[in-house]
């Protein structure tokens, strides 16, 4: 539990206490009513502090402007049947926060005040994380450079901040996904291992030309070869091949999923046998047709885990497995009730945030 040495804003109670949740929430959508900021300025970190959530100030020639110098992380916070509130693995992705901020060359927050900001924001929305099963506070730390100047070389001042939004399931039914063979997302040494806002950039008119086209995410392949399965825009994948569950094998393109690791855990601990390898598009689609692989899903925090029901590809032709969400089904209810605390944990994974309560005055 980290050591609470934040400050808390006077105007963050009347925050607290005008804020309510609306009946429907969505994705990402509602903003929960406070935020966490912290600076570094000077060769040093700044004491963190609890403000109302609200715009910020940026100077125009920022490096997070100009050369995307920024980085961020997706978590959850649930309550079912609780009066508190818990995480999951969090500092499996403060771990993988810190690599992203490496790799672009920025100064990686410490892994206290990372879990400082998180229980800051959490402790105080505990009133505002829904209560039913599903549901859950999506928390968003990022880190980003403010040092103006068109120099390119690293900032020498940033800020970190959380926020969070208490949020429905982000994705409902099955989706169509589109496979994507003329762009990449991530190019090999490049960015494609990290959380960077860049990253995600790149993905962005494939993703728009698939909705297009009436699919809800592209599929992408290797940046070498553009044979080889590697992940969809913000979720990893995985495949039923007979009695086995198969999932591309990690590279220094493909995001090291959080959901991604605990589902193999989980579905290892169960007696599935787990494939981690390279993964051809054109063998999935033989297996598909030949119906050799029966099941197609994604996985990712915000989504947990959501079956495929068409893979497309841009010829025109349609690919669908047999099942659709029957072991998928399985593996999400397995780790959402260990999310959730209906389940017992036995990875140590889930953690408590204790609820932010008001100083008495004298």
């Amino acid at each position: 539990m980290p050591t609470a040495d934040y400050v808390v804003r006077d105007e963050v109670w009347k925050c607290l206490a005008d804020f309510r949740l609306p009946d429907s929430l969505g994705f990402g959508l509602v903003a929960a009513p406070v935020m966490y900021s912290a600076t570094f300025e000077g060769g040093q970190w700044k004491q963190g502090e609890l403000l109302p959530y609200g715009p910020i100030e940026l100077m125009p020639g920022a490096r997070a402007l100009h050369f995307a110098e920024q980085v961020f992380e997706g978590m959850k916070a649930y309550r079912v049947g609780r009066a508190a509130a818990n995480l999951f693995r969090a500092r499996d992705n403060y771990a993988r926060f810190k690599r992203s901020a490496e790799r672009l060359a920025m100064r990686p927050v410490p892994q206290d005040l990372f879990l400082e900001g998180i229980h800051a924001v959490v402790g105080a929305c505990t009133p505002f994380v829904p209560d039913k099963s599903g549901q859950s506070l999506y928390v968003r730390p990022f880190l980003f450079g403010t040092e103006p100047g068109y120099a390119v070389r690293a900032s020498g001042s940033a800020r970190f901040m959380v926020i969070a939004n208490p949020s429905e399931a982000y994705s409902a039914g099955a989706m169509k996904v589109l496979i994507e063979r003329e762009q990449v997302r991530a190019a090999a040494g490049g960015l494609g291992t990290v959380k960077a806002g860049a990253n995600y950039a790149a993905s962005l008119l494939a993703s728009t030309r698939a909705v297009e086209h009436g699919y809800t995410v592209a599929l992408w392949l290797d940046p070498t070869t553009r044979q080889n399965i590697e992940e969809l825009s913000g979720m990893n994948l995985f495949a039923v091949i007979g009695d086995e569950l198969h999932t591309p094998v990690l590279n220094d393109s493909i995001l090291p999923g959080v959901t991604r690791d605990s589902l193999i855990m989980l579905a290892r601990d169960s007696g599935w046998r787990v494939v981690e390898r390279t993964m051809s598009i054109a063998e999935l689609l033989r297996q598909l047709s030949s119906r050799e692989c029966s099941e197609v899903f994604a996985c990712g925090t915000a989504a947990i885990v959501c079956p495929i029901s068409v893979i497309g590809d841009t010829d025109g032709r349609q690919y669908r497995p047999a099942a659709v969400d029957d072991r998928a089904r399985v593996l999400r209810e397995q780790l959402l009730a260990i999310q959730e605390r209906r389940a017992p944990d036995p990875y140590g994974w889930t953690s408590d945030v204790i609820p932010l309560v008001r100083p008495e005055r004298h």
